[in-house]
């Protein structure tokens, strides 16, 4: 379900039903996996990451899309939707064709923020529309037209609830700028009080997922409320920027998933994606190689189901992301890995 009708004025109801008509699309010549939203929508199951990277993007981007990727995740704190926009525009891959994720910052959380904030990803994407428009972390940095507001080394904290944060994302789909708007990085009571207090259920939750980090309890939820989940991060350890990893081995060298692969003729990193898929997640991984750009499209397969409950067996409970201390807030207080 993705409205709560009786919530909504006759008015947005009637605003809300036309946006949804009309939001079924074909992706011409796409023939990997793609996944329903409760828009009605389908989101491509592997996406291209753009974290990182900034100025490599835009031939990053051109090189996904040549390989046949769909599906495009940036965001406005990540810097690098110019660059995506330029890597569409040398593809020649036709905007329609194309599913785009951005997210809000979260300087940007005051209502009277948020659809500038937009406008300026929708300026920088040059696109007149995201199909998927996240709010990236539930925590609010003070109102400023820096990224990082601070005093000192110290970010400045927010007051606006991100509540209100979401109500005004909810008045971007009635523009019809966004397609589908939803959330990253928070908890199950945050997910729980965001569903009671808005109207519009989240198309999707983006988080940190990978078969070290499973979360299997807290996936079953959102598909009894009908939100997608998007792995980031399906490599778990394997950036080299997460500091919480740097003593375990990568998972993408596990024994379990390099034995997993070999039946099918595919690597540790492709196994991990096809895990994803399997469980009905899109999966975002990133690269700059033209090669390794390609092998990740390939890992959209199909793992026979003794597979999957052998990489099920992997799950460590170790989340890789989590900047609790440096952003003020405790994120993922009730998920598993939280230290």
């Amino acid at each position: 379900m993705l409205f709560r009708f009786n919530t909504l004025a006759p008015s947005r109801l009637i605003q809300l039903s036309a946006h949804l008509s009309g939001q079924k699309r074909m992706f011409a010549g796409y023939t990997k996996t793609k996944f329903p939203l409760n828009t009605g929508a389908e989101i491509p199951a592997i996406g291209f990451g753009t974290w990182q990277d900034k100025e490599s993007q835009e031939d990053a981007v051109f090189e996904a899309l040549k390989a046949g990727y769909r599906h495009i995740d940036t965001a406005r704190v990540y810097g690098t939707e110019p660059g995506v926009a330029r890597g569409i525009q040398k593809s020649g891959v036709p905007r329609s064709d194309i599913f785009i994720t951005t997210k809000l910052w979260n300087n940007s959380h005051h209502p009277d923020d948020v659809e500038k904030a937009c406008d300026a990803s929708l300026k920088d994407l040059q696109t007149d529309y995201i199909d998927l428009y996240l709010m990236h972390w539930p925590s609010p940095f003070a109102q400023s037209d820096k990224l990082f507001p601070k005093d000192g080394d110290k970010i400045l904290a927010g007051k606006t609830d991100y509540v209100d944060t979401y109500k005004a994302m909810e008045k971007l789909v009635e523009t019809g700028k966004v397609k589908a708007i939803g959330v990253s990085n928070f908890s199950k009571a945050e997910l729980e009080r965001l569903l009671k207090e808005t109207s519009i259920v989240p198309a999707a939750h983006q988080i940190e997922c990978h078969p070290y980090l499973q979360q299997p309890g807290f996936v079953k939820w959102h598909k009894e409320k009908g939100i997608h989940v998007t792995q980031y991060s399906p490599f778990g350890n394997a950036n080299p920027v997460y500091e919480d990893g740097k003593n375990v081995p990568k998972l993408i060298d596990d024994p379990v998933l390099t034995d997993v692969g070999r039946k099918y003729g595919k690597n540790g990193a492709q196994v991990a994606l096809a895990w994803g898929i399997a469980k009905g997640h899109s999966v975002i991984p990133k690269s700059k190689t033209p090669a390794r750009i390609k092998a990740n499209l390939d890992g959209d397969f199909k793992l026979d189901p003794d597979d999957v409950q052998k990489v099920d067996a992997l799950d460590k409970k170790l989340r890789f992301n989590d900047p609790s201390e440096s952003f003020g807030w405790n994120f993922y207080a009730d998920l598993d890995g939280k230290k």
